[in-house]
C-alpha cells in the first residue's frame, strides 16, 4: 500500500520560515517526481511546485523565489523548505507523487498519489 506522510506544519509569523517533509512508504518513487499542492479554505487545491527524479524544479508564480523544493532519494522523502511566509500562504499543504515515471507535472490533477495533508498557518 503506498502511502505518502507529510509532518512540519504548524504556526509561525509572516516572514518565518518552515521546513515540510513527506515520507514515501510501500514503493518506491525514486523515479518518478514528486510535488506539492496546497488548499485554503474555501479555495480549490492549488500547485506549489514540483521536483523531478533527477533533481529539477519547477515553481508556481507565488511561492517562486521563497520555496524550495528538494528530495533525498535514499530516504524516499521529499522536502519543501518555506521561507518568507505571508498569511496567503495560509493552508493545507499536501505532498503527491507523479503516476508515471518521468513525468513531470504541473497541475494538481496530473498527481495519482497523495498524503493527508498537513496544516500551515502564517499570523500577520
Amino acid at each position: 500500500q503506498v502511502q505518502l506522510v507529510e509532518s512540519g506544519g504548524g504556526l509561525v509569523e509572516a516572514g518565518g520560515s518552515l521546513r515540510l517533509s513527506c515520507a514515501a512508504s510501500g514503493r518506491t518513487f525514486k523515479r518518478n517526481a514528486m510535488g506539492w499542492s496546497r488548499q485554503a479554505p474555501g479555495k480549490e487545491r492549488e500547485f506549489v511546485g514540483v521536483i523531478s527524479w533527477g533533481g529539477s524544479t519547477y515553481y508556481a508564480d507565488s511561492v517562486k523565489g521563497r520555496f524550495t523544493i528538494s528530495r533525498d532519494n535514499a530516504k524516499n522523502t521529499v522536502y519543501l523548505q518555506m521561507n518568507s511566509l505571508e498569511p496567503e500562504d495560509t493552508a493545507v499543504y499536501y505532498c503527491a507523487a507523479s503516476s508515471s515515471v518521468g513525468s513531470f507535472p504541473r497541475t494538481v490533477r496530473e498527481y495519482a498519489y497523495w498524503g493527508q495533508g498537513t496544516q500551515v498557518t502564517v499570523s500577520s
